[in-house]
């Protein structure tokens, strides 16, 4: 099908409203309007479509379906669900909103620094609106691009948003379908790009009225461990697949979105010859075609397969980039000693953990444990910018139980420590809100089902990350239904102005700095350079050249106290006339309330460290 003009939904035509929905199985579907009430028989045509057109049904106007004489259902593809996914669709004109990023052409996926984000707890308020009037604090960070975690509608007030039910409409409670175009809007101006995570493993457990129209929509075959499995590949699957791509285009041009993530893309089970993923990535580009513009497809994933991010042309699926937890779990192991679960496949060795950020992950085909057999491929040849890397997301801190984040475990100057290194790396690199500045609210899963549904999450919650039931631990895990869960997740930004929050925020500002303006840390075309090695059980050093006399050092001390004595070292070397000179240190006084910097020697170097850190040296010429 064509994704030019939107096929689905309620469209306003101007002087007309036209409604379109798939109901293969049905004899009569009927629109119900709210407001002047009537009922209006649609017409049938192929592929089990019916249509209709109605004259001065206006964008605001309240609408439902009846399928068979029941119902009235919501509209599976709602562009919004003003009373909640229970209640009726709204019909919305998504050109009457006024753009003002004419020209803008996205951010390339060689300069992103993601920023993920929660709307609801983002702000005090929780809104689109609120959050927009945050973001020139993240460009004054560094921050070229926002992700903000999944936005279509669920049921209830509060959720983290992989309960989505109106996959077509952004949920109410922060906000109008035109508050989120003004957020887009508003980085756009500001030069940020803004992406959004989408879920299409799964229609949510309440509220996803799909099935109601057709049980084609639901896989007889596949099952997802969150909710009924999307029909990608079965019988009558290819208008479920034209809606999920519609969906995934709708985003990308109704609201100029810049980037998708495709949440878990292990657990999307299509065995058509084209993969969805790979579909959906091609018609998202096709549809913004254009003079410049960039739009970018990075999923998630845990296999570690290097097809991902290879062209359709090369067998691959064609996807921008992909997560990599290796990263992550290599440095929670190293730094926390986390050793259940995922973590048990993982050593965190300083060796280990150079393999992974020298390749890009560090399964690649070995056994593992907790996947029951081989994981992974080689990704030797892949650009270092195609693997996501990061120290915190929402699923990494929100189910860690308690909603912990990595430096609410760990001493302040190894989280500085890992930091610096997590940013001196060329792959791009991720950050969840408020790790900026070390926040000290937790991130926690909350929900806000219905009784019956809420008391099946809690109980689940509870024997996935507590043991039992009714064990102690599980009971300490805070309940995903209270409000108070909800509430404690929100951001508190007058930290930032409190130590020793506003020293780390100038850590990470820094940082950010130097990726951005030192040649040495730009990350294009780097694959499989070995740029990163173990120095010993607690130290790595990260070697980063540009050419000529250009070159970065990073000497990074994960661990414990000690001296670093590179004279000798290969990947300390520089050509005759050269020599390092120390830019940063992680323990220097502007980024540590209680500073302890280390003793540097530069003409090895040598460094003595009085505690964890990072020291990063530049090449200079010698003066003649």
């Amino acid at each position: 099908m064509s994704y030019g003009r939107p096929a689905l939904g309620a469209n306003w035509l101007g002087d007309r409203t036209a409604f379109q929905v798939w109901a293969p199985e049905a004899r009569e579907v009927a629109v119900v309007l709210e407001s002047p009430p009537g009922v209006f028989p649609m017409w049938r045509r192929g592929e089990g479509y019916f249509t209709l057109e109605l004259e001065k049904v206006r964008p605001g106007a309240l609408y439902w379906y009846r399928v068979d004489g029941r119902g009235p259902y919501p509209d599976p593809a709602s562009r919004y669900q003003p009373l909640g996914v229970h209640g009726p669709s709204e019909v919305v004109d998504p050109g009457a909103f006024h753009w003002t990023d004419t020209g803008w052409r996205g951010v390339p996926l060689e300069d992103l620094v993601l920023y993920e984000l929660h709307v609801g707890c983002f702000t005090p308020e929780g809104t689109f609106s609120a959050a927009a009037e945050r973001l020139p604090l993240l460009r004054n960070l560094g921050i070229t691009a926002i992700e903000l975690m999944p936005v279509a509608d669920f049921p209830g007030e509060r959720n983290w948003g992989y309960d989505g039910a109106a996959l077509f409409a952004p949920a109410r409670c922060y906000g109008t379908p035109d508050d989120l175009r003004l957020l887009v809007d508003t980085a756009h101006r500001l030069g940020i790009a803004v992406h959004l995570d989408v879920v299409y493993n799964h229609f949510g457990p309440d509220g996803a009225y799909h099935t109601c129209f057709s049980p084609y929509y639901v896989s007889p075959r596949h099952r997802s461990p969150w909710g009924a499995a999307p029909n990608f590949d079965g019988p009558q699957s290819r208008p479920v697949r034209d809606y999920i791509v519609e969906n995934a285009v709708r985003w990308v041009r109704e609201y100029h979105l810049d980037g998708l993530r495709l949440d878990a893309t292990h657990a999307i089970v299509d065995e058509s010859p084209r993969h969805i993923v790979a579909e959906l990535a091609a018609a998202v580009r096709e549809a913004v075609a254009g003079p410049g513009r960039r739009v970018l497809v990075i999923a998630e994933d845990v296999r570690n397969l290097a097809s991902m991010v290879q062209s359709e042309a090369a067998g691959g699926w064609g996807a921008n980039a992909v997560w990599s937890d290796d990263f992550h779990h290599q440095m929670r192991r190293l730094l926390a000693g986390d050793h259940q679960g995922w973590f048990a496949d993982f050593t965190g060795t300083t060796q280990d953990l150079a393999t992974t950020a020298s390749l890009g992950w560090f399964y690649r085909g070995q056994p593992s444990s907790w996947f029951g057999g081989p994981r992974g491929t080689d990704p030797v040849g892949i650009p270092c910018e195609r693997f996501v890397f990061y120290l915190q997301n929402h699923d990494q801190v929100g189910n860690s139980g308690q909603g912990d984040r990595l430096h609410h475990r760990i001493d302040l100057s190894a989280w500085r420590a890992a930091v610096a290194f997590h940013l001196l790396l060329p792959q791009t690199p991720l950050l969840f809100m408020g790790q900026e500045w070390g926040a000290g609210t937790p991130f926690r899963y909350f929900t806000d089902h219905r009784a019956e549904l809420g008391r099946a999450v809690r109980e689940g919650r509870a024997r996935e990350l507590g043991g039992g039931a009714a064990s102690g631990e599980a009971r300490a895990i805070p309940d995903p239904q209270a409000f108070e869960t909800f509430a404690t997740s929100r951001l508190r930004w007058e930290e930032r102005e409190r130590e020793p929050h506003a020293s780390l925020l100038r850590l990470t500002r820094r940082l950010l700095e130097l990726r951005r303006t030192e040649p040495a840390l730009r990350p294009r075309g780097m694959s499989g350079n070995p740029f990163v090695t173990a120095w010993d059980d607690d130290v790595l050093l990260l070697r980063r050249d540009a050419g000529g006399a250009r070159a970065v050092l990073g000497v990074v001390r994960l661990r414990g106290a000690g001296v670093v004595d590179l004279r000798g070292a290969p990947a300390a070397q520089l050509g005759p006339g050269l020599s390092w000179t120390p830019i940063l240190a992680t323990e220097d006084p502007p980024f540590v309330p209680a500073p302890v910097p280390p003793a540097v020697d530069p003409t090895g170097p040598v460094i003595r460290f009085h505690r964890p850190g990072a020291v990063l040296f530049r090449a200079r010429r010698e003066a003649s």
